[in-house]
């Protein structure tokens, strides 16, 4: 499987946001994402760090 959980930083904390993702696409200032289960899920942010071997994608919120 090569899906990644995506995790929304916040300062030192991780916080789950969604999981087994398999595909996101920046819109803008925007990023959307979706999963194996068809569940899609927007927010404001960026992409901080990618670890496709973790399965692991960290994103930021844009103030």
């Amino acid at each position: 499987m090569c899906e990644s959980n995506v995790y929304l930083r916040q300062g030192d904390v991780e916080e789950l946001f969604l999981e087994s993702v398999d595909k996101v696409i920046a819109k803008d200032d925007q990023l959307e994402m979706e999963n194996i289960f068809g569940v899609k899920k927007m927010i404001k942010g960026v992409i901080k760090e990618m670890s496709l071997v973790d399965h692991k994608i960290i994103v930021e919120r844009n103030e």
